[in-house]
C-alpha cells in the first residue's frame, strides 16, 4: 500500500501505448496478482475490463474490509455478504503469512497481562519487539506475521495459529472457531490446498461488483478523475 507510486508509473507507460484503454482498477488488480506470484504464491487468473469510478468509495471500503480488531464472526459475516464462503475467508487470511503488524495493533494482547491464548514463549518474543504498552505511533516498531518465511505466501500462517502464535485476535479465533478450524487444519497440512483456495477467494474478491461497460471511466491519471 506504500507503493501506489508504481501504479502511476505503470499507468504512464500504458497511456503512452494504449491511451484510455486500461483502467486504474485493472492495474491495481493485476498488480496484486503479480505481487502474489513474487511472494511465491499461485498465479491467479484475473479478469480485466474494470472501469474507474468518478467518486470515492472510502465508506464502502471501511464497510466491507474487516479491520485488525474485528472478531472472526464479523469477518465471516462481512466476507459472506459479498459471496465468499467460510473456506474462502480462511484462505484469504493466509495473506497474513507475509508482512508485519505494528506494535500499536497488538500491544493490547501483551499488556497489562498477556492474552492467555498466546503461546507464552512467543509472547515473550513479542514483548521484546514491542517493549511498552504505549508505542510511539510515529515509530516503525512491529512484529513479523511469520518469523520462519516472512516473505513467502505459504501455509506457515496456519501452522503458527494452531500453535497459538497468531499476532491478531482474529488470527487466533480463526484457529479456534468451529466454523473455521477444519479449514485451518487442512491448510496447515497441505500448502497446495491453501494455494488453490486462496486463488479461488482472491478471484471472487477481485470480481466483487466492478464497474464495467459504459459505467464510470478510464482515468488518464489514477490520482484524479478525468476533467
Amino acid at each position: 500500500m506504500r507503493n501506489f507510486k508504481y501504479v502511476s508509473t505503470i499507468k504512464a507507460a500504458l497511456e503512452a501505448e494504449c491511451p484510455l484503454k486500461v483502467s486504474c482498477a485493472d492495474i491495481v488488480a493485476l498488480s496484486a496478482r503479480e505481487g502474489i506470484v513474487m511472494l511465491g504464491g499461485p498465479r491467479i487468473p484475473i479478469k480485466t475490463g474494470r472501469r474507474d469510478s468518478r467518486v470515492s468509495y472510502l465508506a464502502e471500503v471501511e464497510k466491507f474490509i474487516p479491520n485488525h480488531n474485528d472478531s472472526i464472526a464479523t469477518a465471516l459475516s462481512v466476507f459472506n455478504s459479498i459471496g465468499i464462503d467460510d473456506e474462502g475467508v480462511v484462505a484469504l487470511y493466509g495473506a497474513h503469512s507475509v508482512g508485519r503488524v505494528h506494535c500499536a495493533n497488538l500491544v493490547h494482547r501483551l499488556y497489562p497481562t498477556v492474552d492467555p491464548t498466546l503461546n507464552p514463549v512467543y509472547a515473550e518474543y513479542l514483548k521484546g519487539r514491542c517493549p511498552t504498552p504505549d508505542p510511539d505511533p510515529d515509530a516503525v516498531v512491529y512484529a513479523r506475521n511469520d518469523r520462519e518465511t516472512p516473505m513467502i505466501l505459504d501455509n506457515n500462517y496456519y501452522k503458527n495459529i494452531i500453535n497459538h502464535k497468531g499476532l491478531l485476535i482474529v488470527d487466533q479465533q480463526l484457529a479456534s472457531d468451529p466454523r473455521t478450524t477444519p479449514f485451518v487444519q487442512k491448510m496447515a497440512a497441505d500448502n497446495s490446498y491453501f494455494h488453490e483456495q486462496f486463488s479461488r477467494a482472491i478471484a471472487l474478491l477481485s470480481e466483487n461488483n466492478p464497474l464495467t461497460g459504459d459505467q464510470g471511466e478510464v482515468r488518464k491519471d489514477c490520482r484524479y478523475v478525468n476533467i
